[in-house]
């Protein structure tokens, strides 16, 4: 394997590691969140936090570049005041495939969170556990093969992601060019058997991650 292949592999594992770690996070907290509370709106919050899972990828990324631009006041205040520069950065790149990745764990976690016996989290009240000890000592544990396989396919798709990176990151090379974006200037190119070799990577590791996917709900659902 040459080393611009290599480099492509690590930097497309580091962007989609970080990534969703940051969606794990945010998706763990809004399902509990969505999971627990009942509010006037809730729907239309839900539909929101699902929203990246449906919107094109080109118009995720016009909205972040529209947020994150060095012409928008986030981007200004970004720069000048803590130094951080997002756009053509793989900082940039995580950005974006952690919100395309997000729903993914939002889901899976909420479907898992529903399918936890109440009774067991009403037992360990009673039994003077606050909420937060409840959250990590019940809830989480009961959910976590449901918990886990949505971060499986929030790892495959922030993989695998193209249109909002590319408008927000760019490619380039050794710095934001992750396997997708690999691949497309390999085609651009005319170099069909680095292509190749790129996409039968990429399709074997999302097939691993499907089926292992695949036995970690049937292990929630066995």
């Amino acid at each position: 394997m040459t080393e611009p292949i290599l480099t492509t592999l690590l930097l497309t594992g580091k962007i989609a590691g970080v990534a969703v770690a940051i969606a794990l996070i945010a998706g763990v907290g809004a399902a509990w969140f969505m999971h627990r509370l009942q509010f006037p709106g809730r729907s239309l919050v839900d539909a929101v936090l699902t929203l990246p899972m449906v919107l094109p990828p080109t118009v995720l990324g016009y909205y972040l570049l529209t947020l994150l631009g060095r012409r928008s006041p986030l981007g200004q205040w970004l720069e000048e005041v803590l130094g951080i520069r997002l756009i053509f950065t793989w900082q940039g790149a995580v950005i974006a495939a952690a919100i395309v990745a997000f729903p993914l764990v939002y889901q899976g976690t909420r479907a898992a969170f529903q399918g936890v016996d109440r009774q067991l989290e009403d037992a360990a009240r009673v039994l003077g556990s606050g909420e937060l000890r409840v959250f990590a000592r019940v809830t989480v544990p009961l959910a976590w093969p449901g918990i886990l396989a949505g971060t499986m396919l929030a790892f495959a798709r922030a993989m695998g992601e193209f249109g909002a990176t590319l408008m927000v990151a760019g490619s380039l090379p050794g710095r934001t060019q992750t396997l997708a974006l690999a691949i497309y200037d390999s085609v651009q190119a005319g170099k069909d058997e680095e292509a190749l070799l790129l996409v039968g990577i990429t399709s074997l590791a999302c097939v691993v991650i499907l089926v292992l996917a695949a036995r970690l709900l049937r292990v929630r659902h066995p």
